[in-house]
């Protein structure tokens, strides 16, 4: 039987993710998963409308990969340290976002704000009620493509929510299909609504540089090895791995936990929105 073996969220969208044994869906998605946002906003951009601000993320900075994070939810803070430096600074993720903010200023060597998501005017779609899910199994297989590349490896650079267990390789790819249908995931008491296949990141999270051979790798095996149960039409490249689910409305304020059964329904048609 399919379960739920791990979940990982992000509370600050380009930086390190942490464990947790069981998350709240809520209408961003997973509780705690890219809450925040480090944004570089241009002088004269303003501070309200968004206009001119652009996300700090893990391909256009390559200093963040050098940063190493830890969490405590509970307490709301986040530790960052330079990567091998022995001095920790821990700040609280709401009291002293501004205190964050400076030093990761400092860090960076240009000013940014740490942002709440669900309280900022920003462009683009970084707040979407939207996670990731892929097999342990998916990851195994293609960690094997690799000489010298581990589970724990693939996925920093793959970044996913929610690892299932006891499911064949490329089990992900039973959670989509065409692009106006969406596929139902039940996670314990919880359901998802699976919508598309997840392009692999530009960026290897080890080395905080693009490796694009990579990614050809990944398309040329991808390509010649794709399960019979994927809908080949919605790849329009073959770097891609994991599977993208929405939360959906019914569910938000349900828990998942590690250990939930994960089933899989058949696809639905999306509604629409002015029926």
């Amino acid at each position: 039987m399919v379960r739920l073996e791990r979940i990982r969220v992000h509370p600050v969208a380009a930086l390190d993710g942490t464990s947790v044994q069981a998350v709240d869906l809520d209408g961003s998605g997973l509780a705690w998963d890219r809450r925040y946002a480090i944004v570089d906003r241009p002088p004269g951009s303003g501070s309200d409308d968004g206009f001119g601000a652009q996300y700090v993320d893990r391909n256009r900075e390559r200093r963040i990969h050098d940063l190493e994070t830890d969490y405590d939810l509970d307490r709301e803070t986040v530790s960052v340290r330079e990567s091998g430096a022995d001095e920790t600074h821990t700040f609280h993720l709401e009291l002293d976002r501004d205190c964050f903010a400076s030093w990761l200023s400092d860090y960076l060597g240009y000013p940014v704000e740490l942002v709440r998501l669900d309280e900022a005017s920003l462009p683009g779609d970084a707040a979407s009620p939207e996670a990731t899910i892929v097999g342990d199994a998916t990851l195994e297989r293609v960690a094997s493509w690799v000489d010298g590349l581990d589970v724990e490896a693939l996925c920093r650079r793959l970044r996913p929510n929610l690892v299932v267990g006891d499911a064949p390789a490329f089990w992900e790819d039973r959670l989509y299909d065409a692009s106006e249908r969406v596929v139902p995931v039940d996670i314990g008491s919880a359901t998802l609504l699976g919508i598309g296949p997840c392009p692999v990141p530009p960026d290897d999270a080890d080395i905080g540089r693009e490796s694009d051979r990579f990614r050809e790798m990944i398309a040329e095996r991808r390509q010649a090895t794709l399960p019979e149960w994927a809908h080949e039409a919605r790849f329009d490249h073959y770097a891609r791995l994991t599977a993208e689910a929405l939360v959906s409305d019914s569910s938000r304020g349900e828990t998942l936990s590690v250990g939930d059964t994960v089933s899989v329904g058949r696809a639905v048609t999306v509604p629409d929105p002015a029926d």
